[in-house]
């Protein structure tokens, strides 16, 4: 057997065991399987986990942007001549720093505990202007709610009350800085109030004792017994199904949207648990995208999350009391906020009723500024980049025994809106490239083999070919010196030389009889021979 035989054979062999096991692989998905496995186990909360120290510490930076709406028009509001008018201001941005902290595992480690307090710092650099300095004009929320609570007692009470509040000089809008509204200031009605009941704070502000707390003790499963459970929310406070809002069909089922367990799929939602609103929402899947190289899934809020119950039944719960329901987008919050009207929303009212955008002027809601999403990474669970974007609101009306509200009709009010984004940093970026590429290279192993065999299946048949045409060449050269050498002895033999021009001559040959007595010619030389 010929060198290049062996080649050709030795090829065909290995080619042959490529293909058959790249196939085996592919079709029984050892490795896939396998690193799926890993993954699961490896993305855990567990004690030596990779990622607990990312969960604990979070590197990516966090904003907080505040944007306020001032009213412009407040006389001619309340005098029932003209809607509202609203000026957007801000942004006003905080750099928010979020350590988990009193990290202790439970049950074996299959669930840990954490509290989360936030801080806040602000970033004059990302800001529109001096939060200290700019003053807004806005609803006076201690006012409304003071009043709303009133709405149950006597006309007599409420009337005298009012009086009481007018001779104080509190109106329904208020001007305050934009530090005072968002951190707190010493309210003068809540300060009369303090004064006979001690239980009442004086201080009011929308982010008021929120620098610096956390918003409750919370349980988390690590996954460690199922991966589907990976950061779900156990407990919260102590207790396992929310309360706030009356029915609720179902225990915890939702993560507080830091992490997400492995192998999201595209068909699935995601439920998120907003301590704000003492409810989840829930986030379905919208396209594909990429941040810094990374592919992630892009989730948000589908525009029944905040439906009314003809729409969407599940949020029937939500109305409280039973049946005092708003409509589509807003979601009202009091059950949770000591009794104060306030609502939810997404900014500037997106997806949400167009009579609650056409009662206020300056309402401009669109997709790229006012939706809520999450990208996530579909294999490690781990969000990409996240923004969310709620609105707070208070329902204005017209109240008996409140004068200054007599022109009034039930608005959903703006006062401001909130958007907090986190982008992962390029560090951490780097990483999760680095660990995708290896994830795609060992699930793709198969794959790479059939690969392989394929190439060299090709380069098999390229060698069948060139040694075909290689013999062919050989026959064909083989053929043409045989016949080359025939021809040369033939011509040896069959043709020589006997005699010259000169003596074939018809003048040197002599005639010769034969035995019958018939003559032939012969030259001289033939004739003396004979």
């Amino acid at each position: 057997m010929t060198r290049r035989s062996c080649a050709i054979y030795a090829t065909g062999i290995v080619c042959a065991h490529l293909l058959i096991l790249g196939i085996a692989l592919l079709v029984a998905q050892v490795f896939q399987t396998m690193i799926q496995e890993r993954i699961k186990k490896e993305i855990t909360l567990a004690e030596n986990s990779r990622v607990l120290e990312g969960w604990i510490n979070p590197p990516p930076p966090v904003y907080m942007q505040y944007f306020f709406f001032s009213v412009t028009n407040s006389d001619e509001f309340l005098a029932g001549k003209e809607k509202p008018k609203v000026t957007q201001i801000g942004p006003y941005t905080y750099r928010e720093y979020r350590p988990r902290e009193n990290v202790t595992f439970l049950e074996n480690g299959t669930k840990i505990f954490a509290t989360n307090p936030k801080s806040f710092v602000f970033l004059r650099n990302m800001s529109s202007g001096d939060p200290e300095v700019d003053r807004v004009i806005t609803v006076n929320i201690p006012f409304i709610a003071v009043m709303n609570e009133l709405n149950s007692y006597s006309f007599f009470l409420r009337s005298a009350v009012s009086m009481w509040m007018g001779s104080m000089g509190i109106e329904v809008f208020m001007n305050r800085t934009v530090h005072e509204v968002l951190w707190g200031f010493k309210d003068p009605l809540l300060s009369k109030l303090h004064a006979m009941r001690p239980e009442v704070d004086e201080h009011f502000g929308l982010m008021y004792n929120k620098n610096g707390t956390h918003e409750g003790e919370f349980v988390f499963h690590t996954g460690e017994k199922n991966y589907m459970d990976y950061g779900k929310i156990d407990t919260w406070n102590g207790i396992r199904y929310l309360t706030a809002f009356d029915p609720y069909p179902n225990k915890y089922n939702f993560t507080d949207g830091s992490v997400f367990h492995t192998f999201l799929s595209r068909k699935e939602l995601l439920y998120i648990f907003a301590a704000d609103l003492c409810r989840s929402i829930h986030l379905a899947y919208v396209a594909d995208k990429e941040v810094k190289g990374i592919p992630a899934f892009r989730f948000a809020p589908p525009s029944d999350v905040l439906a009314p119950p003809d729409e969407n039944p599940s949020n029937a719960g939500f109305c409280v009391p039973a049946g005092d329901c708003l409509g589509k987008g807003v979601l009202k919050v009091s059950v949770c906020r000591q009794g104060a009207p306030i609502v939810v929303s997404f900014p500037h009212f997106y997806q949400a009723d167009k009579r609650y955008i056409n009662a206020i002027d300056g309402m401009n809601p669109n997709e790229e500024e006012h939706e809520t999403y999450l990208d996530i990474n579909p294999t490690t669970g781990v969000p990409i980049r996240a923004c969310k974007r709620a609105q707070l609101n208070v329902i204005l009306k017209r109240v008996s025994g409140f004068p200054k509200t007599k022109f009034l009709n039930e608005t959903i009010f703006p006062i401001m809106y909130v958007n907090e984004t986190a982008t992962i940093d390029d560090e951490s970026a780097a990483r999760m490239r680095t660990l995708l590429l290896i994830v795609t290279v060992m699930s793709n192993f198969p794959v790479i083999i059939v690969g392989l065999g394929a190439i060299l299946l090709v380069v098999l048949i390229f060698l069948i070919c060139r040694n075909r045409q290689r013999k062919n060449e050989v026959k064909r050269i083989d053929f043409t010196e045989a016949f080359h050498s025939f021809a040369t002895t033939k011509d040896e033999t069959a043709y020589t030389q006997v005699s010259n021009q000169a003596e074939d001559s018809p003048e040197n040959r002599t005639n010769q009889p034969l035995r019958n007595g018939s003559y032939i010619a012969m030259s001289p030389v033939e004739a003396q021979k004979c």
